[in-house]
Parts: C-alpha cells; structure tokens; sequence
C-alpha cells in the first residue's frame, strides 16, 4: 500500500469512497510480494497487484465491493489472461471499499510514513464474523480492535517485531489470541522506514549509485569531506548530501541490518578509517570500489588496523557483481544486481542456464 499512499490519501481526505485491493499472500511465481496494493476509484486506477495478470478481474470487484471479501486468483485453464496467473503462481487478494469512515487511521498511517515512522496495519481477512477489523500498531500505540483484548495485545506483539525486521505476512491465531490455534488469519502490513543507503565519495560513480539506490527504494545519503563536490546539485536524487569526514558522520548513523554502505572514496585516508568502522557496524552490506591492487593495499592496512580475518570477509570489494560494466551507471547497475542477488538469494546466473522456482524467499 506504499506506493499507492500518496493518491488514496487525497480521495480518503476529500470523503471519497473507494476499493483498496491488497495482495495478502502468494503461491509459486506470484509476480507481486504480499503488501502490493492498487485502489479504485470510478474509472481512476493507481497502483497494481499482479503486474497486469488479474487487473481487469480485481479492477471490477474493487468497483462494486461492499464488504471486505478474500479473493484467490490463479491459473485459469479456460481464459488465463481473463482472470488467472500466467505464469503459473497464486495470490491471495483482499478487497474492501475504504473511506474516512471504514478506515479513520489511514491519515495517521500516512503522516507515520511520511516521516519515516514504522507503523503496521493488522486486519483480519478470514475466520467468522471479523473480516476486515483492523488495529494499527506503532511501537509504543495501537489504534483500533480486532474483536478481543487478548487477540489484539498477541497481535501487538508480533506486529511489533515483524515492524522491527521489515516484515510483511500472515500470522494465524485463535480467537482470543491463541497461539496454538491457527482459525483466524490477521494480515500484517510493515511501514517500515525505508533501508538506507550510504553512499561515501562524491564522484561521478557516486551519483549513478545514488540514482540506483533511490530507484531500488533505499533512503540515500552521499558523504564527502569536500564541500566543493559534496552538492545537492551534484547529487539531486540523494535524500540527503552531508559534508563531513566520512568515519566521523559514520560513527554518529544508526545502522542495522538493512543498510547498504558503498565507499566510493578511492583514498586510503578516506576509505581506511571509515572502513575498519564499517565493518565492525551490523550493516547488511559493506562495499567498497577500487581494484583488486587496492584492494589487497587496503587489505593490509587494515588487518595492521587491527581487523580479524571475519570482519575482512564481510568485504565486497571490489564491489558489484560482475557484468563487465565499465560506466558510473553499468556500474552502478553492477552495485545493484548484487544487493538484488544477495536480498533473495540469487545465482547471478542467466536465468535461461536455471530451473525451478524464479521468486525466491529472502535469502537467509
């Protein structure tokens, strides 16, 4: 529902009415993750939830829909481009029809991401009498119900930590929280803030990772001690540009395992001391450019540094996988594919040269 945040909102303030269809679980090689969404408004359409597969089908039950409804579309052996998968997978759709009145929190939902707040959307899409009751969680409130207090404090509870790790999913539960019971399904939506990106060196390769970096949905930032390369102007797409040594701005950032780290700088009294600190961070990527000279020189002065061998392993260096790119933005796309392979677990192989599934879990 991101992605569509920013045009439902304007009908939801306005007092429209309108059908919100969110993909809540999929099967095999469903085209879109769990989270994706598209509403309907008339003849108005933003957002997807299959990538053109069951458009038309989910397009006409989200113009018509009354009551929240779980809709399953899969391959249709009479007219798969009407109302089936293509290319062989199963998602599971919620639809229901959203106003201020049957959904009163999404304006705080929206504020929340805007500023870059976590906050998850718990509703319940199966068992009797429930569908469609919603409690928004935040890490320290919840708004709404879902029928019990102990239901909605277990739910808290898990929202909670899925929030924590950026995770999307259906947990099952009895009807007054039980975990051992698995009768009523709740959809657990994450607005996490986005995973940052920190992109050191403000060099031309920089600016094509920025642009990648953006475009993959990571919140970037470019770092460089020099003020007169270090420009907004230089690096529009950059959420943020920070003129500051770069092991020093390190040194202040929270990082976690969703934060990529580029370092760019290609000077040892850059790239030395911001490495040795950024390899010891949780970051689930450090990356650092140069060749496979510098990188051996660097190697060194940092086991001199006093880095073990299983700190050095965390190292992609040189950095990106390898397509022969030789441009800022082949290399950049380079940079890309292996944050892509390493996400969810890729061979880096031609997808031609492989077999089975083509969506992968998250590696991991």
């Amino acid at each position: 529902m991101r992605d569509v945040l920013p045009e439902i909102i304007r009908w939801w303030e306005s007092g429209r009415r309108f059908g919100l269809a969110t993909v809540v679980s999929t099967f095999s090689s469903a085209p879109r993750p769990p989270g994706a969404a598209m509403a309907v408004h008339g003849d108005e359409v933003a957002g997807s939830v299959s990538g053109g597969c069951v458009e038309g089908a989910v397009f006409e039950l989200a113009t018509t829909v009354g009551e929240p409804v779980m809709q399953r579309y899969g391959v249709s052996d009479d007219d798969a481009f009407a109302v089936g998968l293509t290319c062989g997978g199963i998602i599971d759709i919620l639809v229901e029809p959203v106003s201020r009145e049957t959904f009163p929190e999404l304006g705080d939902i929206h504020d929340s991401v805007r500023r870059h707040e976590p906050v998850a959307v718990a509703t319940v899409i199966g068992g009797p009498g429930r569908m469609g009751a919603r409690r928004v969680v935040w890490p320290e409130r919840s708004s709404g119900s879902l029928g019990s207090e102990r239901l909605d404090d277990a739910v808290d509870d898990d929202a909670r930590g899925m929030l924590a790790q950026g995770l999307t999913g259906v947990r099952r539960y009895g009807g007054h929280g039980e975990r051992r019971l698995d009768d009523l399904p709740v959809f657990v939506q994450s607005f996490a803030p986005a995973p940052r990106m920190l992109v050191f060196g403000a060099i031309d390769f920089a600016a094509a990772v920025a642009r990648v970096g953006k475009f993959l949905g990571y919140r970037v930032t470019v770092c460089d001690a020099r003020p007169v390369f270090a420009t907004s102007k230089r690096f529009p797409e950059a959420d943020e540009v920070v003129v500051k040594w770069p092991h020093d701005y390190l040194a202040t950032q929270h990082v976690d395992e969703r934060t990529v780290i580029c370092v760019l700088t290609h000077d040892p009294k850059f790239d030395v001391p911001l490495l040795e600190l950024a390899l010891r961070t949780g970051a689930g990527y450090v990356g650092a450019m140069g060749s496979r000279r510098t990188h051996e020189d660097r190697l060194a002065r940092l086991r001199e540094n006093g880095l073990t061998d299983g700190e050095l392993a965390r190292l992609r260096s040189p950095i990106g996988l390898d397509l022969g790119a030789r441009t800022p933005e082949e290399t950049a796309i380079s940079i890309a594919a292996e944050l892509i392979q390493l996400r969810w677990g890729g061979s880096g192989r031609p997808l031609s040269e492989t077999s089975g599934r083509i969506h992968r879990d998250a590696a991991g």
